[in-house]
């Protein structure tokens, strides 16, 4: 991405984009029950809150009544029915774990099956978006975590910190390019979840072979253990490797959400927050998800930049947009175009 002089003047950014996660499944409900839903309709008004603070994309997981994450997507349907009637204007976003929390004691954390992940392109009503994993990585949430961080929360017991410790991300090509098709095939926009450069290098590639067809929309997910952290200069090298066309989001976890995303908000940039990125505002107070979306709209009240309408974030993410082929996808997105069979030195831009 290019900065102008100009750049960080909001009235030429585009308005601000708030996704928020506020279903977190690595949470247990005792941790946060304030926060945290448990029936359907206390995920469908959690919604509707958040909507009308001023989040215009619902990243979505669903718990049983047993407390436990949902890996049923009949859960799924119904609770997409429920939001579709009650946040119509709101960018639906399906979680492409499904849930990554382990199902009782000693169990593993981990994303479920390749297969079971598929079926995600057949949920109905269909999500606008599902996020998307590239290349298998470990996804260590402990890493960064501290004592502080953890306190009062199910993830002091050691054994569910030990499985949450050594999760990791089954994202290999041959699961990425079927993906890919069948969400497309589907009219549902993938959101590309990118830890690093070399993952957002990878989704290149995609666009340049064809594989992917659409607008760029992707999320820089800054939480260590296999990801980048979030360090500045991080998210300073991805956002210079980011095309101009794309919609690029940050994400971090725990106490580094509101300093990240003021980062965003400045930047022209677009933020996530939720109780599944942090439950926690000043040192030892919890803040809701509905509070952290407050928190945004007021700092980007400060910088003078708009926040975006449901409508107007369709417009931003180009929900329902498709294009022609590689070439007309590097064109819109900004990347150099490929090269022509026998054509040396630089290529023209797209």
């Amino acid at each position: 991405m290019h900065f102008h002089d100009d750049a960080l003047f909001p009235e030429v950014q585009e308005k601000l984009v708030i996704t928020v996660a506020p279903y977190g499944p690595e949470w247990e409900l005792d941790d946060f029950r304030e926060d945290l839903p448990l029936t359907m309709e206390e995920h469908i008004q959690k919604a509707v809150d958040c909507y009308e603070a001023g989040a215009t994309v619902l990243h979505i997981h669903v718990r049983e009544l047993d407390g436990k994450g949902s890996k049923r997507l009949s859960v799924f349907n119904e609770l997409l029915a429920g939001l579709r009637e009650a946040v119509p204007d709101m960018i639906l976003q399906v979680g492409g774990s499904i849930s990554f929390a382990p199902e009782g004691e000693g169990a593993e954390a981990k994303w479920l099956s390749d297969d079971t992940r598929h079926m995600l392109a057949e949920l109905d009503p269909a999500p606008d978006q599902v996020t998307i994993a590239i290349n298998t990585s470990q996804m260590n949430i402990m890493e960064l975590m501290t004592a502080d961080d953890i306190a009062g929360t199910s993830m002091m017991r050691p054994e569910l910190a030990a499985t949450y410790r050594e999760m990791t991300v089954p994202a290999g090509p041959e699961w990425v390019e079927e993906h890919l098709r069948r969400l497309q095939a589907k009219g549902i926009q993938p959101h590309f979840q990118l830890s690093s450069i070399p993952q957002l290098e990878t989704v290149e590639r995609l666009i340049r072979r064809g594989v992917y067809t659409g607008p760029l929309n992707l999320t820089w997910v800054g939480i260590g253990g296999g990801f980048d952290g979030p360090n500045p200069y991080n998210i300073m090298n991805f956002i210079q490797r980011v095309p101009d066309g794309a919609c690029l989001t940050l994400e971090t976890l725990m106490r580094s959400v509101l300093p990240v995303n003021t980062m965003a908000i400045a930047m022209g940039l677009h933020a996530r927050c939720g109780n599944e990125d942090t439950i926690w505002g000043r040192p030892g107070e919890k803040i809701t998800s509905v509070q952290q979306i407050q928190q945004l709209v007021r700092i980007a009240g400060e910088l003078g930049r708009e926040v975006a309408t449901g409508k107007e974030a369709r417009e931003i993410y180009r929900i329902g947009d498709t294009y022609r082929d590689a070439d007309e996808t590097l064109a819109k997105l900004g990347y150099a175009p490929n090269r022509r069979p026998g054509q040396v030195g630089f290529t023209q831009h797209a």
